[in-house]
């Protein structure tokens, strides 16, 4: 046991705790944590230049690690600008403990400059959260939020600090072990659920495996390679879930949803077993809820409680890591891949009949065709980050995702300014992968200043900017459902990418053409410079399929039309 002061407490933490990097933003209330941060040599801090995208860092590194994600912020408007990170982090259950300074004790609840209620802001939009009220809880709290961000569903954590306690001095004992009384994951799922999920798959005849994001944090890409092959029945994805199986296994039909596959859509809706591995029914996967796989008997794996049921009714609920329920289940089944052909072949049927495909053109680039080249100049060394908009449908559509954790994107919360910073977090922790965001002319400029973090921290990552100028997604919702009335979306008018790019220190190509595109990729990937890339695309390519809101996820617009 030793003194020491709140903020080597911190520090000693992140020690015990082997975080390497943290990304933050310092200020008045966070100055001892800076202080002691300057002092120290057990992590590389990374100064971003906003809060909101050192919170994206700290969860682009967790996605790509399956580390957990820290990041430092000051009180007021410091931690404000960090919420949409917690959020962003929330939805997709992504393990982070954000620390933030706080005015001292005993100015709480005076207004005091920079004082917010932290605490409660965050509430809604962490797994929990804490309020350091005295130096000899410190060790304590800091030990929890590591155990609570990365056990049973991941999530973030905050703990806020008032600066007096950062600077007060107390015994410091870090716990070896952790037991929280009302906090208690459960690992291992039912057995006698898990037999009944075996006898269930044995009689159904259109099984399908509904794979989530918990499938990644369990660690369970692996096993369910293994499952599904043994067993014979296919699967589809969540925008979470990519990267699970490979995506040329032929028993994968991709991703289903609001921009899913044909084949995938019309799996869910004709499936008369459905495995949900690690996935929380999602309105953008379930469509029309009573309409959702309405013949189908529901098996729901997840390491959460109150996701099960909570909006699709389970009839078999198994509380449990996916990883070990899927190992155990794997156990109580024979060895039968031919058994589900017919309908397998059904399935091979609408693929054939609508497969993912665009129009491509020598004339203007289209954005499928950049995607599907970048992985081919690629290969498998690389991690995809992307922004929110049509380019993230478009690469989950057409990029080959063959390994879990290679795609980093915002899922729930649809963070547009999220995948630069989140890309500079993953090549933090993938130093020897190729790190490239995919990013529209809209989302790049919410966190562009992050370009110059790239160039300082020598982490380059390239970013491809599908340039349609404009807001793409909304365009296309309102083509389709107003009228073409393109209020407040047109984005003709932008800056100079290419000098924006090189006054923060990268490098900048202008594409307009297939081989200025391979030209400029292959250049980038040499130079070792952060780059960005901006290509010009069809302003009106639409991403198809697509369910209207509302509807069935059977009820699918097929072309540019609308027809369905």
């Amino acid at each position: 046991m030793k003194e020491l002061n709140g903020s080597q407490m911190i520090s000693e933490a992140l020690k015990e705790e082997g975080v390497k990097v943290v990304f933050g933003y310092p200020g008045g209330a966070a100055l001892n944590i800076y202080d002691e941060t300057y002092k120290q040599n057990y992590f590389t801090h990374v100064l971003t230049r906003h809060e909101q995208a050192a919170v994206h860092a700290a969860d682009g590194y967790a996605r790509a690690s399956g580390e957990v994600g820290v990041a430092f912020v000051t009180s007021g408007p410091g931690f404000t600008n960090a919420v949409t990170g917690l959020a962003t982090a929330y939805s997709d259950s992504i393990p982070l403990v954000l620390i933030s300074g706080q005015v001292a004790t005993s100015l709480i609840g005076t207004d005091a400059f920079q004082e917010i209620d932290a605490v409660g802001i965050s509430r809604s939009c962490v797994k929990h959260n804490y309020l350091v009220k005295n130096i000899e809880e410190l060790p304590r709290i800091l030990k929890e939020a590591f155990y609570i961000a990365r056990t049973g569903r991941p999530g973030p954590v905050h703990i806020d600090i008032p600066k007096d306690i950062t600077a007060a001095t107390g015994n410091f004992e870090y716990p070896k072990d952790i037991s929280i009384e009302t906090y208690k994951p459960t690992y291992k799922g039912n057995a006698r659920q898990i037999k009944k999920a075996a006898e269930m798959i044995e009689i159904s005849q259109r099984p399908l495996l509904y794979i989530g994001g918990g499938a990644i944090a369990s660690g369970a890409s692996e096993i369910l390679r293994e499952f599904a092959k043994k067993s014979g029945i296919p699967a589809i994805s969540t925008l979470m879930g990519l990267g699970v199986l490979a995506s040329d296994d032929e028993l994968n039909l991709g991703m289903a949803g609001m921009h899913g596959s044909y084949a995938a859509n019309m799996a869910l809706s004709e499936t008369d077993l459905l495995i949900a591995l690690g996935a929380r029914f999602d309105d953008r996967i379930t469509g029309k809820l009573s309409e959702f796989a309405k013949n189908a008997k529901i098996i729901h794996i997840d390491i959460d409680p109150s996701s099960i049921s909570k909006i699709v009714n389970a009839h078999f609920p198994i509380v449990g890591d996916v990883k070990n329920v899927v190992s155990e289940l794997s156990e109580r089944l024979g060895y039968e891949p031919e058994r589900f052909r017919p309908w397998r072949e059904i399935l091979a049927r609408y693929n054939s009949l609508y497969p993912l495909k665009f129009t491509d053109s020598d004339e203007i680039l289209k954005p499928q065709w950049v995607i599907k080249k970048t992985a081919e100049i690629l290969g498998d060394n690389a991690i995809i980050s992307t922004d929110v908009g049509q380019h993230q449908m478009w690469v989950a559509q057409f990029y080959p995702f063959n390994e879990p954790r290679t795609l980093v994107s915002s899922g729930g919360q649809g963070t547009m300014g999220y995948g630069l910073p989140a890309a500079i977090g993953a090549k933090w922790a993938k130093s020897d992968k190729v790190v490239v965001n995919f990013t529209g002319d809209g989302s790049i400029l919410m966190n562009i200043q992050e370009l110059i973090v790239s160039v300082i921290s020598q982490k380059p990552v390239i970013n491809i900017i599908l340039n349609n100028n404009f807001l793409g997604m909304v365009r296309q919702w309102q083509t389709f459902f107003y009228e073409s009335r393109y209020s407040n979306t047109d984005l003709s008018f932008q800056p100079d990418f290419i000098q924006l790019a090189q006054s923060l220190g990268g490098v900048g190509y202008r594409v307009k053409t297939k081989e200025e595109f391979e030209k400029a990729l292959k250049d980038a990937v040499a130079s070792g410079k952060p780059a960005l890339l901006d290509v010009a695309i069809d302003r009106f390519e639409n991403v198809l399929p697509m369910v209207p809101a509302g509807a069935a996820i059977y009820n699918m617009i097929l072309d540019d039309k609308g027809q369905r």
